[in-house]
Formats: C-alpha cells, sequence, structure tokens
C-alpha cells in the first residue's frame, strides 16, 4: 500500500498551521489536484474537537474521481484525522500532527496512506498522487506565507 510522509519546519504556530490545514473549503483555491471540496456536515463533540463529513474531487487531466472522507479536527492535541468513507479507494488515511518549536515555529508532519479499489486507476493516478503529495508541503507553506506573512527565521525544511 502507498505511503508519504513529509515532516517540515515552518515559521508559524501551531494553531496557525492547524487552522490553515483544518480550512478544507480552501483546498481547491491551492491544493494540487483537488478541484472542487463540499462539506456535508460538521459536528462539534466538545472540548475542541470537531468532526465533518465532506466530498473532494481531485482530478488531472481527463481522470475526475471524488471520494469522502471523515475528518477529525483536534484542536486540543493539533491533530487532524482524514479516515476515508466513500469513493475510489480501498483504503485511505492522512494525518497531520502540529508541534510547537522552541524558536516559535512548529514542526508539521504529515502522513498519508492509501490504496486505490481498481488496479487501473491505481496504475493511471498513482504516480500522480505521488509526485502531488510531494507538493502539497509546499503547497500548504506558501499558502501560510500568503494568509500570515514570512513569519520568524526557521528552517524551511527538517
Amino acid at each position: 500500500m502507498p505511503s508519504f510522509r513529509n515532516k517540515r519546519r515552518v515559521p508559524h504556530t501551531p494553531a496557525q498551521m492547524f487552522d490553515l490545514v483544518a480550512d478544507v473549503e480552501r483546498y481547491p483555491a491551492f491544493l494540487p489536484l483537488c478541484e472542487a471540496l463540499r462539506v456535508r456536515r460538521r459536528a462539534a463533540s466538545g472540548e475542541g474537537v470537531e468532526t465533518l463529513v465532506a466530498d473532494m474531487t481531485v482530478g488531472y487531466k481527463a481522470i475526475r474521481e471524488t471520494f469522502t472522507s471523515r475528518v477529525t479536527l483536534d484542536r486540543p492535541r493539533m491533530r487532524i484525522l482524514v479516515e476515508y468513507v466513500d469513493g475510489p479507494f480501498r483504503h485511505l488515511e492522512n494525518r497531520w500532527a502540529f508541534h510547537h518549536l522552541d524558536n516559535g515555529g512548529c514542526e508539521v508532519d504529515f502522513f498519508i496512506s492509501y490504496e486505490f479499489k481498481s488496479m487501473a486507476l491505481g496504475l493511471v493516478m498513482g504516480a500522480v498522487f505521488e509526485r502531488a503529495f510531494h507538493k502539497f508541503a509546499e503547497a500548504f507553506e506558501e499558502r501560510a506565507r500568503e494568509v500570515y506573512g514570512r513569519g520568524g527565521s526557521v528552517a524551511a525544511r527538517a
């Protein structure tokens, strides 16, 4: 099963980066392959945890696929968990963690594992997904610069 992990240091606070990743409705504006995102429902479960169910449409050339995920926004622990509900995957799990750094920035830990239901779709989209995941961190960093400015002087990469 393909997986990808990336840890990066950014000059923004964990709360800022959490908010940026949690703002899923904005993904189509800056995230590679993301063409549309619709939140079906939101539910606060207390203690700073919110769960939402969202449909994301990803596309590459003539291929378009929509999948549904449950997203758990755990603000007290600065973690976001994305779990697959329905669509073209057999498995999809995505985890984010935001760790405070002594210099005021944060380390963003991104992990994703996935497997397509269709071997043919996996062959066509697998390499495209791999390249896109490498660009995800850069896309979020660029979005953070647009939203929050340049921030402090933290090394760009761990």
